[in-house]
């Protein structure tokens, strides 16, 4: 896949998100990052699609790419402590808002 259709592909993963149609917006997403594995921007937009179909294991897996990838980003930890708490799994997400609380100070 060419950049220019990359591109394309996650602008339209974008519009299906927006309209409410995440499942469409995954599809999209999971070809973008099979093109370009290291785009951080489409593995968010995939985590938070993820989250919004109900896919929760696979969105927790994506958060968790997004917070080995950086670690001190607030936003990513937050995400999967949601992702944790709406499973049901309250000490795990626990950790993760302490984490993001003393990232944001």
């Amino acid at each position: 896949m060419s950049s220019d259709i990359t591109l394309d592909a996650f602008r339209r993963a974008q519009a299906f998100f927006d309209a409410d149609q995440p499942t469409e917006a995954v599809r999209l997403l999971d070809e973008v990052l099979e093109a370009a594995p290291g785009s951080t921007a489409a593995l968010e937009l995939r985590a938070r699609a993820l989250f919004a179909s109900a896919q929760l294991g696979r969105a927790e897996q994506a958060f968790r790419e997004l917070v080995d990838r950086a670690p001190d980003d607030a936003w990513s930890r937050t995400a999967l402590a949601r992702t944790l708490e709406r499973q049901g799994r309250d000490r795990e997400a626990a950790g993760q808002w302490r984490i993001a609380e003393a990232l944001t100070g």
